[in-house]
């Protein structure tokens, strides 16, 4: 008996030293969605992702707010503060690929500084990494992320992933300040410039743009718009009446089977939607969708004939009271995720 309390013990005091050996910089846990980005103090961060979830990722570094966003399949899923390149080190601008994964690295160039959870932009030295976060530019160019925050992100991206790094005067508003969708295509990390419904127009409907892959969604009701993305790219965009809409973010995915046996008034056959609890909400997991809440949304049935055969168990809506058109005031940013049904 002795021996194997002696064996746990060291079992439990080599696994304390490993876990000491990761410096932490920031806050260990998630903030609330509901917490305006303008609003996160140095450490502070967000992530509603899941490692598994399928779709495309992409990140999106603003050098003018000191804020990263991680987006997976349209979606906003994670924003964080950080710490980029002070002068005379500046972060360098422009759209970048992860090259290199090293979740222990130590750097070579500044006397063996730990820097957890790199992933490599430029061979020449410039990487996302947990570092320090004092709430201004302080780094040597790399860009410092809250440890918690930088190992999440580390176990979802994959080599190859798009980053771009934007500061103002350099890139368009949407990629400066980023929004609940993502404004850069993640395959390539170039500008969305996606024109707007035209006046009568009711919806557009691109299924070309990306003809396979996950489906995921965001209705703004103060906008009015519901916008599709199929593996990260925008396929379509719809006018959208909402009546007694719930106020907040809230988050759905399709689970199995149908609301019910037989089409509803409008003689369509509508999937089972599952309330998905995000940070600080997550007391509505699990809630099924009612009739009575689903009848709320009015979407043109021509629209919605072309979207239903596309909804399978794991589609994502996000529904939002924000607008999704980009601001630097720091408005709601809504973050959700989710593994399918069963996975």
């Amino acid at each position: 008996m002795k021996r194997v309390l002696l064996t746990m013990a060291l079992s439990l005091s080599l696994a304390s030293t490993a876990t000491a050996a990761v410096p932490v910089w920031g806050a260990k846990q998630s903030s609330a969605a509901d917490v305006p980005p303008s609003q996160l103090k140095p450490g502070e961060w967000i992530w509603g992702g899941r490692g598994a979830s399928p779709g495309p990722m992409a990140v999106i570094v603003s050098l003018t707010e000191q804020r990263a966003y991680a987006y997976r399949n349209g979606i906003l899923i994670g924003v964080s503060t950080v710490s980029t390149g002070k002068k005379g080190y500046e972060t360098p601008t422009g759209v970048f690929t992860i090259l290199q994964k090293d979740k222990d690295h130590h750097s070579k160039k500044y006397d063996n500084a730990p820097m957890p959870y790199q992933e490599r932009l430029t061979w020449d030295g410039v990487a996302l990494h947990a570092g320090g976060l004092p709430g201004y530019p302080e780094s040597h160019g790399c860009v410092h992320l809250p440890t918690e925050f930088a190992r999440l992100l580390f176990e979802s991206t994959n080599m190859g992933m798009t980053v771009v790094v934007a500061k103002e005067g350099t890139a368009p508003v949407t990629v400066v300040h980023p929004s609940a969708v993502i404004p850069i295509d993640p395959r390539n990390g170039a500008d969305l410039d996606l024109p707007p419904l035209a006046e009568g127009e009711p919806y557009r409907w691109n299924p070309d743009a990306s003809p396979t892959g996950p489906i995921s969604m965001v209705l703004s009701v103060p906008d009015g718009r519901v916008v599709v993305f199929r593996n990260g790219i925008e396929i379509g965009r719809s006018r959208v009446e909402v009546n007694d809409p719930l106020t907040g973010t809230h988050a759905f995915i399709v689970g199995q089977g149908y609301m019910a046996d037989t089409p509803n008034r409008a003689g369509l056959r509508m999937p089972n939607w599952i309330t998905i609890g995000i940070p600080g909400h997550g007391d509505e997991a699990g809630k099924v969708v009612d009739d009575a809440l689903a009848d709320r949304v009015a979407v043109p049935r021509e629209f919605m004939e072309k979207l239903l055969p596309l909804l399978t168990p794991g589609s994502v809506l996000l529904a939002t009271d924000e607008s999704m058109s980009p601001a630097s005031t720091g408005g709601k940013v809504e973050v959700i995720d989710s593994n399918p049904p069963g996975v």
